[in-house]
């Protein structure tokens, strides 16, 4: 939960920096520019996160966290909404009744990130030459015995036009899975936040921790409802 919570400060200050220039590319439609400018934020927050772990003489895998992040415009004429980050968990719409997983897959995220909203130097050269990002990690001793690191999750992007109606729902692991797994879970939801306008707080709450056997993960929810 530290490592957790310190990756949302990194993010959210990253994103309270750049968000002039975010605000203009959302507006725009620039989904390149979002996309690799989003991605070396993330990198840069993980990447302290590994730093952190090493300082206190821990694995990378002890000192970790997921992040899964929306970018939803003050603006009410731009109907953008931004998913970006790194981890388990769902994206889902609600259109017509329906719910619709739109979660990117891995397969569809593909290129290096670029230079973005005040992040490092590119990855590599436009020769293709890789360079090393100091991310504050202990350099290993000889470069023929490099330091083990644990598999790092892929990044995932998706930018959608929402219309007036959807409800856009961002959960972690323990509310996707019972929601792809069991579909009765998705018609009681469907049935609940159909209106056009959002529930309390409170039904909220209670909407999200509606019980499916077989499934007692914790569950985190974000859910937009367009006017």
């Amino acid at each position: 939960h530290r490592a957790a919570a310190e990756a949302c400060d990194w993010i959210g200050r990253a994103v309270g920096l750049s968000h002039a220039r975010l605000a203009e590319d959302i507006r725009a439609g620039r989904r390149g520019d979002l996309k690799s400018g989003l991605h070396r934020l993330t990198d840069r927050s993980l990447g302290k996160l590994r730093a952190g772990a090493a300082e206190q003489g821990l694995g990378p895998e002890e000192y970790a966290a997921g992040l899964r992040c929306l970018l939803v415009p003050a603006d009410p004429a731009c109907r953008t909404r931004v998913f970006f980050g790194v981890g388990d968990g769902g994206l889902f719409r609600l259109r017509g009744g329906e719910w619709q997983d739109i979660e990117p897959g891995v397969a569809e995220q593909s290129g290096a990130p670029v230079v973005g909203y005040g992040s490092l130097p590119p990855a590599e050269t436009t020769d293709g030459d890789r360079l090393t990002m100091d991310l504050g990690i202990t350099t290993p001793p000889s470069p023929y015995e490099p330091a083990p690191e644990p598999p790092r999750d892929p990044f995932r992007f998706r930018a959608s036009v929402a219309r007036p109606g959807d409800t856009l729902l961002l959960c972690t692991a323990g509310l996707a899975e019972p929601l792809r797994g069991e579909p009765g879970l998705g018609r009681h939801l469907a049935r609940r936040w159909e209106a056009n306008e959002a529930p309390g707080l409170a039904a909220f709450l209670a909407d999200t921790q509606v019980r499916v056997k077989g499934y007692a993960d914790d569950r985190t929810a974000a859910a937009v409802w367009e006017a």
